[in-house]
């Protein structure tokens, strides 16, 4: 058993650090709304800290998972951020995805820090199924890979700071192009008038087949949207990309056309629905 803490008590974040406990870990969470902080403790069995600093004195690994750039360094580098109580043997583990300037910046900070951002939505955390892209240096991961393993389905240590957020970056730009891709494919069989199932039966088992295909599909055609992974946080994390890529020079031009999209999308209400109601500014 280990002394662990965990900040962030939000949709992905309090499963997985009730993960932390259930596999036999000591954890102490932070949350800014602490509301949500006791109601994970009432949960999972925990215990609750006041700040970060509070959080993380005495453990020896500390977690994040919060909204963006601005609340992590807040978390971190803030007056009563987890940097100032963190013990120098202790591992960070920031698995919110932000920009890669950010987890640079907290590398250079302290040798023991681990930027992993995660793929699997809400389910993936609660089943603990996600997959965690990692960025950091060979021993941070040492330290960071078996408690991240209670909660992970696959964990790849992708190279140095940094590397982990680019490569939540490039998931984001692939996943973007499909949505829009499965969406104008719907609306194209329903003008056409085919069965949607049987068209789903038809190409889901070739080279058109993808995650999204299988399992927005059903849910696109029923205009069911309620649930997953929503646009503005879709938006937030293509914004990333593409700033990033006019940092290193690479070109996005239908990554970009689709944060416009999905743009259209926002306009329509459906910022906190699923990525998959892209398919509601096609006209059927």
């Amino acid at each position: 058993m280990a002394k662990l803490a965990f900040i962030g008590t939000g949709v992905m974040g309090a499963p997985m650090a009730g993960h932390l406990v259930a596999a036999g870990h000591d954890v102490t969470v932070y949350n800014r709304t602490q509301a949500k902080a006791l109601a994970w403790a009432d949960k999972y069995g925990g215990s609750v800290a006041d700040t970060p600093a509070a959080a993380a004195k005495d453990a020896e690994a500390v977690f994040a998972c919060v909204g963006n750039d601005d609340d992590l360094a807040l978390v971190t580098l803030g007056e009563d951020g987890a940097f100032a109580a963190i013990r120098d043997d202790a591992v960070f583990v920031d698995h919110t995805t932000v920009s890669a300037s950010i987890a640079r910046r907290l590398a250079g900070e302290r040798a023991l820090v681990v930027d992993a951002p995660v793929s699997g939505g809400q389910a993936g955390a609660e089943n603990g199924k996600l997959s965690i892209m990692c960025g950091g240096s060979a021993e941070a991961m040492a330290k960071a890979e078996p408690f991240m393993q209670a909660y992970a389905a696959r964990i790849v240590h992708v190279g140095e700071a940094g590397a982990g957020q680019t490569t939540k970056m490039c998931n984001q730009i692939a996943i973007a192009g499909v949505i829009q891709g499965v969406a104008e494919a719907i609306r194209f069989a329903q003008v056409a008038g085919l069965d949607l199932d049987k068209v789903l039966e038809a190409i889901s088992g070739g080279a058109a087949q993808s995650w999204q295909m299988v399992n927005r599909w059903p849910t696109m055609a029923k205009e069911e949207f309620d649930f997953g992974f929503a646009v503005d946080w879709m938006r937030k994390d293509l914004g990333l990309a593409l700033d990033e890529a006019r940092r290193n020079g690479a070109v996005l031009p239908v990554a970009a056309l689709v944060d416009q999209f999905y743009a259209d999308v926002q306009a329509m209400g459906g910022a906190r629905q699923d990525t998959s109601a892209l398919v509601r500014r096609l006209p059927k």
